[in-house]
C-alpha cells in the first residue's frame, strides 16, 4: 500500500505522532493514558511509516533494534519502584515527589518514571512482534 499520499502524509504524521505519544505519556501522569496508551500510539507512528516507506526505511529510522527497548524500559521501572526503599526508607512502590514542579510538565514523581518504563517496555514488544511479522510476509 505505497499511495504517493500515504508516502507524503508520513513524513509529517511520524513526528506528530510521537509528540502526541509523549504528551499522552506525560498527560497520564494526572488523567487517563499514560506509558501504556502513549507506548502503542508512538509504535502506530512507527508502524503507519513502515507501511508507507518500507519496512527498511523505518528500521534506518530508529537505528537499533526495537527489542533493545524492552530491557530499558523493565530497568527503569524497576528502579522507579525501588526506588522509595534506596532513597527514602519507605515501602516497595512509594511514590516519591520532587518539592518544586517544573514548569511544562509538573510534578516529577517515581511513578512518572514508572510510566516511562511502561512507555519503552510497550514500544519495544509492539514493534518487535510487528516488524517480526512483516519480514516473515
Amino acid at each position: 500500500m505505497k499511495t504517493i499520499i500515504l508516502k507524503s502524509a508520513s513524513s509529517y504524521l511520524l513526528p506528530v505522532l510521537l509528540l502526541f505519544s509523549i504528551f499522552i505519556l506525560l498527560r497520564g501522569h494526572y488523567l487517563p493514558g499514560g506509558g501504556f496508551v502513549g507506548g502503542l500510539v508512538a509504535a502506530i507512528a512507527f508502524v503507519l511509516d513502515a507501511f508507507s516507506n518500507g519496512l527498511d526505511k523505518t528500521k534506518g529510522i530508529l537505528k537499533f533494534h526495537p527489542g533493545f527497548l524492552m530491557p530499558l524500559g523493565l530497568l527503569v521501572a524497576f528502579f522507579s519502584g525501588i526506588s522509595p526503599i534506596l532513597f527514602a526508607d519507605l515501602p516497595l512502590m512509594t511514590g516519591l515527589w520532587a518539592e518544586d514542579p517544573i514548569p511544562v510538565i509538573g510534578q516529577i514523581g517515581s511513578a512518572l518514571f514508572f510510566d516511562i518504563g511502561v512507555y519503552l517496555v510497550v514500544i519495544g514488544a509492539s514493534l518487535t512482534i510487528i516488524f517480526t511479522i512483516s519480514e516473515s510476509v
